[in-house]
């Protein structure tokens, strides 16, 4: 094969003699050859890795770009659990990551598997496969071995979940009533905690959108949007003939009053207006704080899996991560949506979450899901995110996802590429479901301008500064490059 006669060649360097080829790009007509070692290279090595690639580039302009990098007993675990799973799930059943042992070696290494006795049986192939996908990856050779320990009956217990913790909505009394259908209400819930079915309940706030539309058959009716400070929500009104030039005559910033039914609809909760009339809530009034509903306490749809960065780029020598930063935890998240926020008084959707978990100065798990999406995808969305309409059919809601988020931060500092967008995407639909993000949130862009001189700091830029190779418009592949970029920056900075 023509990457093994590649890297035949290659190797024939000093410091590129257990070189392994991680990619190729093609760019603006130039071939990329990203090369990874684990010894140190000279400026004499990428001129000979450039000479080579020029001449396997088929007719392309062709430059090496190389990274020196030197895998950890951790990684090596994890990659060794990543491989197991993928490729032989039937046996990683009986497996947990802590069954795996790492021996480093000069160059490679070995490791061992220590599998359920259970799982006899479904090995076949499993070792000489996993020790070759680890030469692919990373520099050296490996080899491995799997051992079978016996389990006692009944070692694995279920955990019986505690019953869901629900917290009480809120009211508030409705000052200023002026009958227009007549629905003489006298509270109104918190907008923010409509979260369920309701029947026969009271809404009241401000109107920020009101439009007047026409039915097939011509009959008038009005979409209007109102928010209580707490949340916002949008319904649309029948008037009838009585109450129709009334509706007519209110405005944005007019205080109004819904009474009707919170209902599923179309996939989702909808609330449909019986009755309209004027309503304020009492003066001065500032939406309580609703305390957040408690952790859950398992996951219940999105279950996060062990993750790592296989191969950690050793950019900056031996310069040492910050002690603070090496106690706490962070999750680096990105959202794909269907828009930037607000649209026509509605917020627009999530359709992506993608987020991993550094510990200890390293990636250790993550977390991705795709969202259901009740409204057609723009075509817009679809050429910037890869996401068809087709690929959200089975996804869980946000309500289902959003715990599971909730869970899987808690504890944890947010890090974002521009943190703000997508923290108001999750505070927004957080609040929806009764969780409170109110997490302390960090922001590669600021960390990215203060320490950096680049051109712009958008996220390709600054990956294509530290060497990095991603998906971009994905939310799992962003989040990923985000994390590395977020520990290469830290690093620099020898601070959080």
């Amino acid at each position: 094969m023509k990457s093994q006669a590649y890297l035949q060649e290659i190797r024939k360097a000093a410091g590129l003699r257990r070189a392994v080829l991680s990619k190729i790009t093609v760019e603006r007509g130039e071939a990329v050859f990203y090369l990874v070692t684990d010894v140190n290279y000279s400026p004499e090595d990428i001129a000979y890795a450039s000479e080579v690639s020029l001449r396997y580039a088929e007719g392309l302009n062709a430059r090496a770009r190389i990274v020196k990098s030197v895998p950890s007993e951790e990684g090596v675990r994890r990659a060794v659990f990543e491989i197991l799973r993928s490729g032989f799930p039937a046996l990683a059943a009986f497996v947990a990551i802590e069954d795996i042992g790492v021996a480093l070696g000069e160059s490679g290494g070995t490791f061992c598997i220590a599998a359920g006795q259970v799982g006899q049986g479904t090995e076949e192939g499993a070792i000489d496969a996993i020790s070759f996908e680890l030469s692919r990856r990373l520099c050296g050779s490996w080899a491995g071995e799997l051992i079978f320990r016996q389990v006692a009956a009944g070692e694995i217990e279920r955990e019986v979940p505690p019953e869901e913790h629900v917290l009480a909505p809120r009211f508030f009394e409705i000052n200023e009533y002026y009958a227009i259908d007549g629905g003489n209400p006298q509270r109104a819930i918190y907008i923010a905690d409509l979260s369920k079915e309701t029947q026969g309940v009271t809404v009241c706030g401000a109107i920020t959108y009101i439009e007047e539309r026409a039915t097939k058959n011509g009959k008038p009716y009005f979409s209007i949007t109102i928010t209580d400070g707490s949340g916002t929500l949008r319904a649309s009104y029948f008037s009838k003939k009585a109450t129709v030039e009334k509706v007519r005559d209110l405005r944005q910033g007019v205080s109004v009053c819904f009474t009707g039914d919170m209902e599923l609809f179309g996939g989702g909760l909808s609330f449909r207006v019986k009755a309209i009339d004027l309503g304020a809530p009492p003066k001065g009034f500032v939406p309580e704080r609703r305390l957040s509903r408690p952790v859950p306490a398992q996951y219940r749809t999105v279950f996060p899996v062990s993750e790592s960065d296989f191969v950690q780029p050793d950019f900056f020598g031996t310069r040492p991560l910050p002690a603070q930063f090496l106690k706490e935890t962070f999750v680096v998240f990105d959202l794909e949506t269907t828009g930037l926020g607000m649209s026509g008084g509605t917020m627009d959707r999530i359709i992506e979450i993608g987020a991993v978990k550094i510990r200890e100065g390293k990636i250790v798990e993550r977390f991705s899901t795709f969202v259901a999406c009740p409204v057609r995808l723009s075509q817009e969305i679809v050429q910037l995110t890869g996401i068809t309409d087709d690929m959200l059919i089975g996804a869980p809601s946000i309500s289902d996802v959003i715990p599971d988020f909730y869970k899987f931060t808690a504890g944890c500092t947010l890090v974002a590429h521009n943190a703000q967008f997508d923290c108001k995407f999750i505070r927004y639909y957080g609040e929806r479901e009764g969780f409170d993000f109110n997490h302390r949130q960090l922001d590669t862009v600021y960390l990215a301008q203060e320490l950096l001189h680049l051109k712009n700091y958008k996220l390709n830029t600054i990956a294509d500064h530290f060497g990095f190779t991603f998906n971009h418009h994905r939310a799992y592949e962003d989040a990923f490059v985000t994390a590395k970029i977020f520990i290469e920056l830290i690093r620099l900075k020898g601070a959080i």
